[in-house]
């Protein structure tokens, strides 16, 4: 059996929209239709070897999803055929069955536990959480990664309580679950900053307090004048090195910094340790540290019961084999969601 699917095979290349041959079922692990997938700055960071030098080319691509599940391998016993999921990265309920190798002219193709910029897949049943069936396929493709990480973070890393300040500084992809999960949290006040005024007013929509734009070269200088004293936790999803170190100056004594954005492998960053001897935190986030299986149930009833859409945040929309448009939009900074939908 045979799919399409989005192959990297070279470190900064487009990918490569091609067929490969789908392999057997292995122990706890589930085939899937692909009805929509987001594109990730994650995949940004694979493409460009982010995190070092890939040593798994050529390999397919895409951690987060809305699929159909077509058949089941032993051992899987949270979920049935015919059934809609969640695919995420983060580990969830059942068998962790690991990676897997398609076949791509004639030799290996790797995959990790998911990847769904394809229209058929093998994934590890511990990466997909059953949904209703009536659920938005492009909201269960937030799910996968957007709100649960975005909600993760501010509940289980940041622990953010009633009436604390939150300061996020990029406020598409997770960032947009970020601040819709601070308001929920009830932070007060939540400030957004980013470059794009879309992911401004997305902000601002979503119960933001006050939005600034990065494009103004004081705008640290500014979030900390409107708040009136340090931040009690500051979120950086651009892994850019000097706008982590304004985020950890933004912090108060006993402040939380938390880097969503991954910073590439070779840069380094420049702080003032002390005050990490005195209280101050600085962490990166591990995907909000969310647990898929017990989360999104709830988060799904949390945005039905607060009639809370997230139509608006889907900007940009594409086919398969439109995939590297899709990439190209997301280098841009434009879109707030960028969704591929594999037919």
């Amino acid at each position: 059996m045979k799919t399409r699917a989005a192959i990297l095979h070279q470190t900064g290349a487009d990918l490569i929209v091609d067929e490969v041959e789908i392999p057997g079922l292995g122990y706890g692990q589930a085939l899937v239709r692909i009805l929509t997938t987001r594109i990730c700055g994650s995949q940004i960071g694979e493409i460009d070897a982010v995190k070092g030098p890939d040593r798994y080319l050529p390999h397919l691509i895409g951690h987060e999803a809305t699929v159909e599940i077509l058949e089941l391998g032993p051992g899987i016993k949270h979920l049935k055929t015919g059934d809609r999921a969640v695919a995420h990265w983060r580990p969830g309920e059942g068998v962790d069955a690991g990676g897997t190798r398609y076949r791509w002219k004639g030799a290996d193709c790797n995959a990790g536990p998911i990847t769904t910029f394809q229209e058929i897949a093998v994934i590890s049943g511990n990466r997909l959480t059953p949904i209703p069936r009536d659920t938005d396929p492009e909201l269960g493709a937030l799910m996968a990664d957007t709100l649960t990480t975005g909600f993760g973070v501010i509940h289980h890393e940041a622990r953010v309580k009633i009436g604390e300040s939150v300061v996020i500084i990029g406020c598409g992809g997770i960032g947009s679950g970020v601040v819709l999960g601070a308001v929920l949290a009830g932070a007060h006040p939540v400030v957004a900053v980013d470059l794009h005024d879309n992911k401004l007013a997305l902000a601002k929509k979503m119960g933001a307090t006050e939005t600034f734009s990065a494009k103004d070269p004081a705008w640290a200088e500014k979030v900390r004048a409107f708040l009136g004293h340090p931040a009690d936790v500051v979120m950086d999803g651009t892994g850019q090195p000097a706008v982590l170190e304004q985020a950890y100056e933004l912090c108060g004594p006993k402040g939380r910094c938390i880097g969503i954005g991954v910073m590439r492998h070779d840069r380094k960053l420049s702080i003032n340790t002390l005050p990490l001897h005195l209280g101050r935190v600085l962490t990166g986030s591990e995907g909000g540290s969310s647990q898929p299986h017990r989360e999104i149930s709830k988060y799904l009833r949390i945005l039905a019961d607060r009639k809370i859409s997230t139509k608006e945040w889907v900007t940009h929309r594409c086919t398969l084999a439109e995939i590297n448009q899709g990439i190209r939009w997301m280098r841009s900074g434009e879109p707030i969601h960028v969704m591929v939908r594999p037919a």
